[in-house]
């Protein structure tokens, strides 16, 4: 069974930083893509970005996030890390963290981890 539990939301300045965190059960790495979504309030969820776990380790940043947010996957503790460094009030969400199987593109969800960005 697939299984994500996403950590590592909270408070913090504009200006500030965040690390959150997605622990995965139940796959493997090497088939999947694993990455976050983040919904604020009033409006739809959004990507934000994802790591493919397949060789070539290709990653996305939506280019709201480009130059701010890094992430990375630690295939040995099967966690992996969304870095995001420059927070702005417009960054506060619910960060989802999302897995889809590369062949069929199948979605999995965790939870959500709030994070707020007080300006």
């Amino acid at each position: 069974e697939v299984q994500l539990q996403a950590s590592g939301g909270g408070l913090v300045q504009a200006g500030g930083s965040l690390r959150l965190s997605c622990a995965a059960s139940g796959f493997s790495f090497d088939d999947y893509a694993v990455g976050w979504f983040r919904q604020a309030p009033g409006k739809q969820r959004e990507g934000v970005s994802y790591i493919s776990g397949a060789s070539d380790g290709r990653t996305h940043f939506a280019d709201s996030v480009k130059g701010r947010f890094t992430i990375s996957m630690n295939n040995a503790k099967n966690t992996v890390y969304l870095q995001m460094n420059s927070l702005r009030p417009e960054d506060t969400a619910v960060y989802y963290c999302n897995a889809r199987v590369l062949t069929t593109a199948r979605p999995y969800w965790g939870q959500g981890t709030q994070v707020t960005v007080s300006s």
